[in-house]
């Protein structure tokens, strides 16, 4: 029997398809080769039970035997706690793996969130707060342009850090955010690559598309 149970939605519009966080979960999953099976949740009418598992009706979460853990940072780290495909085996680099995961969340997908819901809604208008917006997310990927320029991965060997890194950083460049940053553009295509993202990816599609 399968312990680890992923759940997503049973089907998302077409716009965020291949960007939903449970490809960040599959992808872990797959690079540890860890054994999982995928369950689905409604999308258009979140059940009290949707609730228990994720307080705000998002998706994913995964249960592993009977735990069950929501929001896909936690869930990485978790999944990171399994196997080490995912984390360095030493003290330093566990703590760097982790470090540059919350990095990931906190500081990179904090800029880039935002910046992108002004993108995905087609605004372009040039008001103070899209100024601010496109500054803020700028100056967080100067940043990682120095961080990534002449390294493969964020902590030396391929972490749970840089599936979150990548994935935020790719929908950046979904909108042709990385122009000015060929590391950060390196970085990504090198990431989504891996034969694990390219399996996340086309399970996901798949999943969805099978709703229609």
């Amino acid at each position: 029997m399968v312990d680890l149970v992923l759940t997503t939605f049973d089907w998302v519009p077409e716009t965020p398809r291949g960007y939903v966080r449970d490809l960040r979960v599959r992808w872990a999953l797959e690079e540890a080769g860890l054994p999982y099976r995928v369950e689905s949740t409604p999308f258009r009418e979140r059940t009290a039970e949707h609730f228990a598992h994720q307080p705000f009706g998002q998706a994913p979460w995964l249960t592993d035997g009977d735990l069950s853990i929501f929001e896909s940072g936690a869930i990485l780290l978790h999944l990171g706690e399994l196997s080490d495909k995912l984390m360095p085996a030493d003290r330093r680099g566990r703590s760097d793996a982790k470090e540059w995961l919350f990095a990931a969340l906190a500081s990179v997908e904090a800029a880039s969130q935002p910046w992108s819901f002004f993108m995905f809604s087609g605004d372009t208008d040039e008001t103070p707060m899209r100024k601010f917006f496109d500054s803020f997310l700028e100056a967080r990927l100067k940043h990682m342009e120095t961080v990534l320029d002449g390294s493969e991965w964020l902590v030396g060997t391929f972490s749970v850090a840089d599936i979150l890194m990548a994935d935020v950083l790719r929908l950046v460049d979904r909108f042709d955010g990385l122009a000015k940053f060929p590391a950060c553009r390196a970085y990504v295509a090198r990431a989504t690559a891996r034969p694990a993202f390219v399996k996340a990816y086309n399970d996901q599609m798949a999943h969805f598309a099978a709703a229609d």
